[in-house]
């Protein structure tokens, strides 16, 4: 657009080119800092060149007027341009474009490459059936807040201070003795390192204990994103086969018996569900012992059993010192708490702590004191019972729903232990994964989680995060895809 205008410092005419200032309105906020606002959209507009080096800028009070803004606002966002070099202010003339400024090329939108949600990962917001994700409880939300309130009302010293690398001693000693009584793992505090989720305790044992090129046992078909760790820190991963025992140790001996370590889900192998059975877990801490090897334990989901008390960690039938076990609070309490743990073996304990100190230092201390009360004054029991009874209710709705509209085109076993179950097809599973994900159905395939040998056709459905009815239509609009 033209503008002309008279000066009024100088009395001379002047016109310039510059671009229609109008456009600038949606880019400015009815709140907060509009100067800041004003001074970012003109300097994208320098930037990009659609303002000339040379072209004058509107007065202050015309911009004020046009935006409605205070003229103290357009005055700091041009005192801005003029001391990062982007425009110059010339007595009796008015404010001018620099000539010397950088210039931005005008970008094309490119696609989006896969993000996480592409690779298997939760998608934002979670559809129906989708995995490994709880709805949160509303009362034991509310307790968190008022735990919460109280430790920021009456804050201790170390609240705001750089803390241990393990985490809290309160919050350690908090998950070691529900760890000691609920899973039987042998452990003490200083045993506990406070991680950002499971998936962070996986990192920082992999880095702690893992070379590139060591051999590492993974179970087939196997939990995707340890897949990706393993893979990225270097390692080979030999693929185990899984039978209704649990990972084939005998197979995994005779396909790499010098493995440096071995990855597994005993309590509830993700994503089949079978349960490592004690012939196969003794062997597999016979062979750790033997071998000098070390076996991670990823108990992600065993709190919920639905026929009788959480089976044994595997940690705790180990007299070696061999079993690293990893756990999350995101599957048993919300997923934005990003809040796990991991239980480092003696020999493992320092290489993990200096790999944490080179990461992230320390866990967010704000978080733990009402985390750690929470599990000490029992909520997190209570908690647990509370939700377990939901998660079954809405496994128990699944499965009917499923007995009565797929009619043989699934095949299932209901699930006594977890958050999802397996529903075998005929049909290909990642067809009918990305037809369910267009319905607003987040069913998983099967067969992408095979890392060997000849995959298996399926559907991953979770039964978690969602109301029954909502389970149900979920289920029978599936049903109605097959």
């Amino acid at each position: 657009m033209r503008l002309a205008r008279k000066s009024t410092n100088s009395g001379s005419k002047y016109r310039t080119n510059s671009p229609d200032w109008s456009a600038l309105v949606p880019v400015l906020p009815g709140a907060g800092p509009r100067s800041k606002a004003l001074y970012s959209a003109i300097r994208r507009l320098i930037e990009a060149g659609a303002v000339p080096g040379g072209a004058k800028l509107p007065t202050t009070r015309d911009l004020a007027r046009r935006f409605g803004l205070s003229r103290a606002a357009a005055i700091a966002a041009f005192e801005s341009l003029i001391g990062e070099g982007f425009a110059e202010a010339r007595v009796g003339a008015g404010t001018f474009v620099a000539h010397q400024v950088p210039r931005l090329p005008q970008e094309k939108s490119k696609p989006v490459p896969p993000g996480p949600a592409a690779r298997g990962a939760l998608p934002l917001p979670a559809l129906p059936l989708t995995v490994g994700v709880t709805a949160p409880d509303p009362r034991t939300a509310r307790l968190f807040r008022q735990l919460m309130s109280r430790h920021l009302a009456r804050p201790a010293p170390a609240l705001f201070q750089y803390g241990d690398p393990r985490g809290s001693l309160a919050l350690r000693e908090a998950v070691a003795a529900y760890l000691r009584a609920a899973r039987g793992v042998r452990c003490e505090a200083r045993q506990i390192v406070i991680t950002g989720g499971a998936q962070q305790g996986l990192d920082l044992l992999i880095r702690a204990a893992i070379r590139p090129g060591d051999a590492v046992w993974m179970e087939n078909p196997c939990y995707p994103m340890a897949h990706i760790a393993f893979k990225g820190a270097g390692a080979k991963v030999v693929a185990v086969p899984v039978d209704e025992e649990g990972l084939d140790v005998a197979r995994g001996e005779k396909l790499s018996p010098r493995a440096k370590a071995a990855y597994v889900t005993p309590s509830h192998q993700f994503p089949l569900g079978v349960t490592m059975t004690m012939r196969r877990r003794l062997a597999l801490i016979d062979w750790a012992r033997r071998n000098d090897a070390w076996i991670i334990e990823d108990d992600y989901d065993s709190e919920f059993r639905y026929g009788g008390p959480p089976l044994t960690a595997l940690q705790g039938m180990d007299g070696a010192g061999r079993v690293a076990y990893v756990g999350t609070f995101s599957k048993i309490l919300f997923p934005g708490l990003r809040t796990g743990y991991l239980v480092a073996p003696e020999k493992l304990l320092d290489a993990v702590l200096a790999a944490r100190a080179r990461s992230d230092r320390f866990p967010p201390a704000i978080t733990e004191a009402p985390l750690a009360d929470l599990i000490a004054q029992g909520h997190f029991a209570a908690h647990l019972r509370r939700v377990r009874r939901r998660v079954q209710a809405n496994r128990d709705m699944l499965v009917g729903t499923l007995k009565e509209h797929a009619k043989g085109r699934l095949e299932f076993a209901v699930p006594d232990q977890g958050l999802h179950m397996i529903a075998r097809t005929a049909r290909s599973d990642t067809a009918i994964a990305a037809a369910a994900a267009e319905a607003g159905i987040g069913a998983r395939a099967l067969s992408p989680m095979y890392i060997g040998g000849k995959p298996e056709q399926g559907l991953v459905l979770g039964f978690s995060a969602f109301a029954p009815d909502v389970i149900r239509d979920a289920a029978i609009r599936l049903c109605a895809l097959l």
